[in-house]
């Protein structure tokens, strides 16, 4: 049985993100977990519920902002995060990823989450997520630490 406990949140581009988040909040009832802009960088989470979240960066003229229909060329994926219930969820995914070589175990506090970034066997970005109960801290606030 694993001991993660789902999705945490899949980060998108879109080239509009008050119609992204308008759109989950009239169609889901979504609720807005951060709408923040960092230097002309803005981003914004919706919670989608049973812990999973859809984060969303506004890149307007980046190629990938925009999805195609066509199967597995639909684009603008950038990361997901996987859901861990507590700390010692997280401790112990990060312990297995640093013996994988998959991450150099380095925690990332955003204050609305805690992450652990790794890459899988293909090369796709992921992180090991936990959602916090401080308020969201900019990529400039953020704190880093490695534990052994």
């Amino acid at each position: 049985m694993p001991f993660t406990t789902g999705i945490n949140h899949v980060a998108l581009l879109t080239r509009d993100i008050d119609a992204f988040v308008g759109f989950y909040i009239e169609v889901f009832d979504a609720e807005v977990l951060f709408d923040i802009d960092e230097d002309g960088l803005r981003h914004a989470a919706v919670d989608v519920g049973g812990c999973a979240a859809l984060h969303a960066f506004a890149l307007p003229d980046s190629p990938h902002a925009a999805a195609s229909a066509e199967m597995f060329n639909r684009g603008h994926l950038d990361h997901i995060a996987i859901n861990v219930a507590n700390e010692d969820a997280l401790e112990e995914a990060r312990r297995r990823l640093v013996k994988r070589k998959a991450s150099d175990g380095a925690v990332t506090d955003f204050g609305v989450l805690k992450s652990i970034s790794f890459r899988d066997p293909d090369g796709l970005e992921v992180e090991v997520a936990l959602w916090g109960t401080e308020p969201v801290r900019r990529f400039d606030e953020r704190i880093t630490t490695t534990t052994p």
